[in-house]
Order: C-alpha cells, then structure tokens, then sequence
C-alpha cells in the first residue's frame, strides 16, 4: 500500500517516541512537556460541576459562549488585542489544532510561510499538510536570536504567513518587541499574515514583557494570535485551545476546524471560563514556581558537563551534548534513557534538515521539586557517558 505524499515527509513525533520510550525503561520523563503535579483544584472542581450541570452534548462548534466571552476579555485586558467573543475567537482541540486550521484556512498549496527555527516540532508537517513551503530562519545560541537581514531574504512576494512563537519552544527566548516590530515591517509590505503561537505566554523567567504582535500597529487584520489553556493551567490533556483572528479569518478557520474535530469538550470548555477567572495573584504565582523550578535544575545541567542555554521563557532548556563528546543527539537520548534514566528530546527534531541540531538536546522542568532532584542526581551520571577522542 502506498500512503498519501503528504505524510511521506515527515515521521512520528519525536517527542512522544521518547515518551514511550522513557516508559518502557522506568527513566524520569524530562521530555514531554506535560507537568507532573496537579492542576489547581478549583478547575477541576469546575470541570466535575460542569459534567454534572449537564454539560455534556455538543457546544457550539467554534466554543461555548461563555468561554469566548472569558477568552474575550483576557486577550483584551492581557494581551492588548481588542476581542469579540462571536467575530473574533474560535476555540479548538489544543492549540496544535489551532494552527492546524489556521494554516488550512490561510495557506495555498505552493505559498512560503516563512519559520523560526528550531521550531516547535509540529510546524514543519503543519506546512507540508497545508502544501506550503517552510522557508527556514535560524535562532542562534546563546541568546537564540535572528539575524536581520537573513529573516527580509526570507520574505518574498510568495510569502504567505509568519510562524512566531513566543515564548519560544524549545529554546526559551522570548521575542522582544523591536524584534516583533521588525517582523510586522515585512508582514506588511509582503502582505502576509502573523501566525503568533502564545501557548507560553504567562511563563517568563525575567521582566521581559510578554508583546503579542497582533498588539503593535497594523497588525491586527494580519494577525492569528494563538494560546490555551494547557500550559497556563497544567491541563495538557484536555485539549482547550483558541484562535484569535479577523471576522473573515475567524471563519475560515471555523471551517476548517469544524471538519477537522467538530469541536472540544464542553464541560472542560466550561472548566475553563472558571480557570480564565483566576486573580491575577495565580499568574504571579505561576511565573514566580517556574523561574525557581529553572533556577533549581539547571545547575544540575551544568554540573552533567552539557553546555546550557539559560532560557527567558517557557519550561524547556536547550543543551550541547558536545562538550562529552557525542555528536548523534539521537543516540544520545537513548543512551542516556537507558544508562541514566532520565528521557529528554533530541535537538535534530526540531530542525530542518535535521543534521543541524545533531549535538542539540531539549530538556523541559515542568515537574515536581523532588522529580527535578531525582533527575538532576542521575544526571551527574552522564559523565560515565564522556567520549574521550
């Protein structure tokens, strides 16, 4: 049997295989960025209320109004995008659907969408999938930032669409506004659209604003501001993501995720209007647990003989396995897995052509104190790993 072309590009996530893999040999799973402690009680206690209240058939396809009307007024007051819950939002099964949809929506087969990388492991098969063409812009260490001038040679009159991701996955850094103003620059005089994936958005390590570049001038009707609840509220399994795009973007989007999933769980849907009620006092709490989380594993990271890439936001770390001696990232992982027990990601997945993060490996601290510490301990173990030349 021959498979379609479109899946033929591009493998099984990487990210999940070492799930599995971490699994089979008992190893602390610093690869998957799914936290190990709970979500807050209140939003649980919501979602059983909501199943119990009788929320339990379809929503609207594109979100139950009361968490279109919450998402609303959180991207208004937040982000500083003005917000219509009935033109302007659109919830979805995650936001990896999200952008699924939106590339759907916005993209034609043979159009460039021009992609930071690396790059969150999903964009690349969101592209092949839409027929686009990824046009590769690097982020480079230590501080993962772009070049200027390579990122206007990226964009042509073929450009269709941006790929932002800010906080950045895998490498942390957060884009700074005359960065994002840069980038508005040429989605305006190419025409192209800003798919902003925000997913990160509460989670930063320093006093580094959070800027959504649909907030900077003239980017409003050319931007998809992506973001969830997964990361802000520890509920990656329940699936709650949400566009936010122009009336006339909102419903080609609503279209594609209509056929794609119908729509996401109503009782979570209305879990989630509780969690978008929080105080702010939450979200101080949420920035202040991740930065001590990061503060407290990275030296362990140091301390393995990894070359650490410090970074600004988000739960994930970027390493160089070189400085032990390796240079297959792949190997590595499964070395480590397996002699050390701990799993973490190989760097070679999210670049494209891969060979470029081949001493590249990610590590995410979305856990517990004590599972940060019983990793770090079995890490120092990577030394009996050292490949001497």
């Amino acid at each position: 049997m021959k498979l379609a072309d479109r899946v033929s590009h591009f493998s099984e996530s990487v990210i999940r295989e070492m799930t599995r893999l971490a699994a089979r040999h008992g190893a602390i799973n610093l690869g998957q960025g799914m936290p190990d402690f709970e979500s807050p009680q209140a939003i649980k206690d919501a979602a059983c209320k909501a199943i119990q209240d009788g929320y339990n058939q379809y929503a609207i396809t594109w979100g139950a109004p009361a968490l279109r009307e919450a998402i609303a007024a959180k991207v208004t007051k937040f982000n500083g995008i003005p917000c219509d819950p009935d033109r302007n939002v659109t919830v979805c099964c995650g936001a990896t659907e999200c952008m699924m949809a939106t590339m759907l929506a916005l993209v034609d087969p043979g159009d460039e969408v021009v992609i930071f990388q690396p790059f969150y492991e999903n964009y690349g098969p969101d592209a092949i999938i839409s027929g686009a063409k990824p046009i590769w812009v690097p982020l480079r260490p230590p501080h993962w930032t772009f070049d200027p001038d390579e990122l206007r040679r990226a964009f042509s009159p073929r450009t269709k669409a941006i790929i932002l991701n800010t906080p950045n996955n895998p490498t942390g850094h957060v884009f700074t506004r005359e960065e994002l103003s840069l980038v508005a620059e040429l989605c305006q005089k190419y025409d192209a659209f800003a798919l902003a994936d925000e997913i990160y958005e509460y989670i930063i390590h320093n006093d580094l604003p959070h800027v959504s570049i649909a907030s900077l001038p003239g980017m409003l009707e050319r931007t998809v501001t992506i973001s969830g609840l997964s990361k802000t509220f520890s509920v990656t399994g329940w699936r709650l993501g949400y566009c936010i795009a122009p009336p006339e973007v909102s419903n080609g989007i609503r279209k594609a995720h209509d056929f794609l999933t119908v729509g996401a769980p109503h009782p979570l849907q209305m879990a989630g209007v509780a969690a978008l009620n929080f105080p702010d006092e939450y979200y101080a709490k949420l920035k202040h647990d991740y930065t001590r989380r990061r503060d407290m594993f990275l030296p362990y990271l140091r301390e393995s003989g990894l070359t650490v890439y410090e970074p600004e936001g988000a739960y994930y770390v970027m390493t160089d396995i070189s400085p032990l001696g390796w240079d297959d990232d792949t190997v590595f992982v499964k070395a480590m897995i397996e002699q050390v027990g701990v799993s973490a990601v190989p760097g070679s997945s999210f670049y494209s052509p891969k060979q470029l993060g081949k001493t590249m490996v990610r590590f995410m601290f979305a856990k517990k104190d004590d599972t940060l510490h019983a990793a770090g301990t079995r890490l120092k173990e990577l030394q009996r790993m050292r490949k001497v030349a």
